[in-house]
């Protein structure tokens, strides 16, 4: 089996990097200096056209999209390790939380950072307001599905929480306090605490 990984620190890859970790499965890791254009190489691009990280390649095919890699990841090696639903209804759970993230959350904060960073002349403070109170909304939202289970899969820790809490985790950066959702809080706390975790960033 051959797994290499395209990753750049500090993007959403960290995604993945968090679900290699847990999964503790033998792969290569290559970073992607995007601001050497490491991304617009021709071999690069031949893998992902798109130009992006993530990029996961298994066996000479290339995987890319975040949410993609850690669906293959899971269904692949997950479901063993106890990491990803089988077949059936709670893998539908999976699926669902794991679209939400990158559809529904990761757009509304991308919205948000478009808008908080935009150079001061192209500022719209209204605009930032409604961008900031969306992804408030989807926070409760999760605030309401994690004060009924630990987990978002059948109480239990899978890589849906690896995907979305890195998600959240980065949020922390931009300004929004997670005190103000204790569930996702705690959450947070349980998922950084796991050695897969710890592993993850440091390497």
């Amino acid at each position: 089996m051959s797994l290499v990984f395209y990753y750049t620190p500090m993007s959403t890859a960290v995604t993945v990097n968090w679900a290699l970790s847990e999964l503790e499965i033998p792969y290569e890791k290559v970073v992607i200096d995007l601001k050497a254009r490491d991304q617009d190489k021709r071999g690069y691009r031949e893998l992902d056209p798109n130009g992006r990280v993530p990029l996961v390649v298994h066996d000479g095919v290339p995987i890319f999209e975040s949410a993609a890699i850690v669906i293959h990841l899971g269904e692949t090696f997950g479901v063993e390790r106890g990491l990803f639903p089988a077949p059936g209804l709670e893998r539908a759970v999976a699926l669902k939380w794991l679209v939400w993230t990158n559809v529904t959350f990761g757009a509304a904060v991308g919205r948000f950072l478009e808008r908080s960073s935009a150079p001061p002349e192209k500022q719209d403070a209204e605009a930032t307001e409604r961008a900031r109170g969306e992804v408030e909304r989807l926070l409760g939202i999760l605030e309401a599905e994690l004060a009924k289970a630990p987990y978002l899969v059948a109480g239990s820790f899978s890589l849906v929480d690896v995907h979305l809490g890195a998600f959240v985790r980065w949020l922390s950066t931009m300004g929004f306090d997670l005190k103000r959702y204790p569930s996702v809080a705690a959450w947070q706390t349980r998922c950084v605490s796991r050695p897969g975790y710890v592993r993850a960033f440091e390497s």
